[in-house]
């Protein structure tokens, strides 16, 4: 065998297949676009989904790359010497051009040309046939005339040998392995035996079928090829190690966690466990953020696991005496010396990735050690009730009190040998979803019950781009529950018409609302409904949802529905801000603006985007500036339908990870701003009027919120504030010009106030404690002064304290004080007090329990509250005896 590094083997590979006609497709995104079910891309072939099923790809028949892709479904499994969650799979494909002959050969001639196995040595299994599809003797054939022995040809079943994801092409799959040179452990061994004979060097599946969302197997247009292998796996074989964590790849990662641990690789099956997870887990969280989808931790979906990996990560950091300085050093290895070359965006996002894992592993330690201290109470209770398992409601309040996922709990559970009831996590989890769904209103609640318009037949047109009034009837009608034929004067209700000019809330725009009326042949309206929000239920149809204000509705009656025009302006004003917005900080921040959300109604616009750290108040200036000036430049606003392949080219923006159909709408801003949009907007900025943002905040990691308003409600806040400012002036005696001076001397007046305070209640703690010089006795050979004064608060009483620590010039110095029922005190220590062993924060943790209280701080300093004065005389009496036992250590 040869030995490579890891960039050797890559090019390699590429080469590889690249002078056998191939060509260098590149990787994607570690996330998934959601079209195969999964989160993450798992495999090298998943990106390739649509060309597998007959779609032409741009660069040919044949491709090949090395993609990055992550795994979780086994993870518990990681901390073993093979398992990780990030891999990146060496691939190549034929898309319905060569078949089994040739692949069967080239994947011979790589086993022993390139790497330079012993051919003597090479096994491969094909699938041994079942009831959905026949045995592979093609497959067995090809091998064999390959260069494979006859009797190293195992035929296995479709659980070792047949490959595919939840839906879409998969076929039977060969696996190739090396043997061992060593005897069998008993007659059943072969390839798949846990003995270590067999290693498993790759995989080729040939790909015949294309499986069903139900299950089903058909034959796939054209016949594909897809190859795979591990390059962590084979490149740790090739170096002689079965232990993927040796290769070069975590190696730099390893010896940092020695370094600063003080523990050696191997030596303790518990630490090197950590170790492998804690390398493992950190990489992955460094790949899934410096990605291009630019992922950050939060409580759903993807964002949910990459939270999972950094907290278990973090969970072993502290294992082996680890801090997250020792975290972010990892990241920074994997950053800047194991992936530099072969994946330079993480290089460009390093900023990113540091301070987006620095928060996450900061927001968890703060909640760790309390939900720690929480988990062994949990546990003290499961063994002191002689039960076997943590309850679901007790995982669940760890994850809902200290951000635990359930997982995590399971993992801490299982260590202490006992089970995680995770059903009733899910029960507990779905009883909180219930009461937030009982809580809301009549349209959130359609939306949520919308299969009941399953059965409804014909679809519900939008014609709301280019009119506000449209006639056409009724398809069907609803009541809280159930589909009805007739709504009457003051029923709630749902209306859905054949056409429609009402938007239905989608994209982060507001539903329209309006009328939807009757009306008589002399015009007159005999039936109203008032329209108070508008939502997509059952695919095509849109639902106006809302209540009866006058007459009768019935299945089939013409109608006649009207947007409240007033109300679409304001809400198109918002949206197209907002457009403007997003352009303009992408301009201010840099190009890792991504939109993470937004909502825009009559009122406001509000708008969540990727971005690490607070914005500057310049930075907001900037922006503001930047949007009302294309708002004054007047800019057209032109809408247009084409294919998704030509809305690419014209470089419009689109969200990440949304799913777009054959046909978008292009929104374009004067060329300024071009978006992938199907909301409502104004046909030119300039109607816009003005743009003002009222607030930019943080909502989740990496995240931040702004909250603008536009157009008439511009002048309103204006007015509003104008008010306020009239009212306070008004209150100090002065004009609104006036206001910042009149407020200035108030401050001024107050702050001379504030003082006299302080010096009186000094002088009056001063007073009330009298000379005191007679009470400090002699402990161990240092000076205690241990003492009470009424009615003075922890201020004074530390003033009073430093005073005191000084006139005693050398000792310990403890405060009492009872003030309106509760008790406050303050304790100190001169320095060669602290020297000589007194610790005031282990003081006061033990004296405060006797003023039914808690407390603690430093070893010079420490304070504390209590509601229990009674307890006062006997805490003081007890300082003595604490000092001497710490001062006689």
């Amino acid at each position: 065998m040869k030995q490579f590094t890891s960039d050797e083997l890559r090019r390699t590979w590429k080469q590889f297949y690249i002078d056998r006609g191939h060509v260098d497709c590149g990787a994607v995104s570690l996330v998934s676009d959601g079209s195969t079910g999964v989160m993450f891309n798992v495999a090298g072939m998943q990106p390739l989904m649509p060309y597998l099923l007959g779609k032409k790809h741009p660069q040919g028949t044949r491709l090949c790359n090395v993609q990055g892709c992550v795994r979780t479904n086994d993870i518990d499994s990681v901390g073993d010497a093979s398992h990780v969650t990030f891999f990146e799979m060496m691939g190549s494909w034929s898309l319905g051009d060569y078949f089994k002959e040739e692949r069967c050969k080239w994947s011979f001639e790589l086993l022993t040309e390139v790497f330079g196995f012993d051919a003597d040595h090479l096994a491969a299994t094909v699938f041994a046939g079942d009831e959905n599809a026949p045995r592979d003797e093609e497959g067995a054939q090809f091998r064999i005339a390959s260069g494979f022995k006859k009797e190293n040809i195992w035929y296995l079943p479709a659980e070792d040998n047949w490959w595919g994801l939840e839906y879409g092409p998969c076929g039977p799959d060969s696996e190739m392995f090396y043997i061992a040179d060593r005897p069998p452990c008993g007659p059943d061994c072969g390839p798949g035996c846990s003995c270590g004979r067999y290693t498993e060097l790759g995989n080729d599946v040939f790909m015949q079928y294309e499986k069903h969302h139900d299950g089903h197997l058909t034959p796939l247009a054209q016949k594909n090829v897809d190859t795979g292998w591990g390059l962590e796996r084979i490149l740790a074989f090739l170096n002689g190690s079965r232990d993927v964590y040796r290769i070069d790849l975590f190696a730099p990662a390893i010896e940092s966690i020695e370094k600063a641990s003080g523990k050696t690789y191997g030596e303790d099956e518990k630490a090197t466990r950590s170790m492998r997870i804690l390398a493992d887990h950190t990489r992955t969280s460094v790949m899934l953020i410096g990605d291009a989808a630019r992922l950050v931790p939060s409580n759903t979906g993807a964002g949910y696991i990459l939270r999972r990996l950094i907290r278990r990560a973090v969970r072993h950091a502290r294992a082996l005496g680890l801090k997250r300085e020792n975290i972010l050093k990892l990241a920074e290895i994997y950053i800047d010396q194991v992936y530099a070359e072969s994946y330079p965006l993480l290089k460009k996002n390093r900023e990113f990735v540091l301070a987006e894992l620095s928060r996450e592993i900061d927001r968890f330690e703060a909640t760790l050690e309390n939900g720690m201290k929480e988990f062994k109470k949990i546990l003290g209770e499961a063994r002191a009730q002689k039960r076997d398992g943590i309850t679901g409601r007790e995982a669940f309040f760890l994850y809902d009190t200290y951000g635990f996922p359930m997982e995590l709990t399971a993992e801490l559970a299982a260590e202490e040998g006992l089970s995680t009831d995770e059903k009733g996590f899910a029960e507990a989890m779905e009883e909180q979803k219930q009461k937030a769904r009982d809580n809301q209103n009549f349209s959130a609640k359609l939306s949520a019950g919308a299969d009941l318009f399953d059965p409804v037949e014909g679809t519900c047109r939008f014609d709301g781009y280019d009119q506000l009034v449209v006639t056409d009837r009724i398809l069907a009608m609803a009541g809280a529950d159930s589909l009805v034929d007739e709504l009457g004067e003051g029923d709630e209700g749902v209306i859905i018409a054949g056409a429609t000019p009402f938007y239905a809330t989608m994209g982060g725009q507001i539903g329209d609302t309006g009328r939807i009326v009757i009306q008589s042949a002399d015009g007159q309206e005999t039936a109203v409904f008032a329209v108070t929000g508008t939502t997509h239920v059952a695919g095509s149809k849109i639902a106006h949802s809302g209540r009866v204000e006058k007459g009768v509705f019935r299945t089939g009656d013409e109608v006649t529905l009207r947007v409240d025009e007033k109300n679409r302006q304001a809400i198109c004003k918002n949206h197209s801000a907002t457009h403007l917005m997003q352009k303009a900080l992408r301009e201010v921040l840099g190009d890792h603006v991504e939109q993470a959300g937004s909502y825009q109604d009559a009122s406001r616009t509000r708008f969540d985007f990727s971005h690490h750290q607070a914005m500057t108040g310049e930075e907001l200036r900037r922006v503001e500036e930047i949007v009302n000036e294309k708002i004054a430049a007047d800019l057209p606003v032109v809408t247009r339908v084409m294919s998704l392949e030509e809305a690419k080219k014209t470089g419009a923006m689109a969200l990440f990870g949304e799913k777009y159909g054959a046909e978008v709408r292009v929104v374009d801003m004067g060329g300024w701003s071009v978006e992938l949009c199907g909301g409502t907007h104004v046909t030119s900025t300039g109607r816009i009027g003005r743009f003002k943002i009222l607030s930019e905040s943080g909502v989740a990691a990496g995240v931040r919120r702004i909250e603008a308003i536009t157009g008439d409600n511009l002048y309103a806040y204006y007015e509003e504030r104008d008010a306020v400012l009239t009212d306070a002036a008004a209150i100090v005696k002065s004009t609104p010009e006036g206001l910042p001076a009149a407020i200035r001397k108030l401050q001024d007046e107050l702050k001379s106030v504030r003082s006299e305070n302080e010096s009186l209640k000094a002088k009056q703690a001063r007073e009330a404690l009298g000379d005191v010089t007679d009470q400090v006795c002699e402990v161990a050979g240092m000076k205690l002064l241990a003492t009470k004064v009424p009615g003075v608060d922890m201020n004074g009483l530390r003033d009073l304290g430093d005073q005191l620590k000084a006139k005693i010039g050398s000792g310990v110095v403890v405060l009492f004080s009872e003030q309106d029922g509760r008790v406050n005190l303050v304790a100190m220590a001169t320095d060669d007090a602290v020297k000589a062993g007194a610790h005031i924060g282990n003081l006061v943790k033990e004296i405060a329990p006797k003023v039914g209280g808690g407390g603690g701080g430093r070893p010079n300093m420490a304070q504390a509250g209590g509601k229990d004065p009674s307890g006062i005389d006997e805490a003081l009496t007890m300082c003595e005896e604490v000092l001497r036992k710490q001062l006689s250590k």
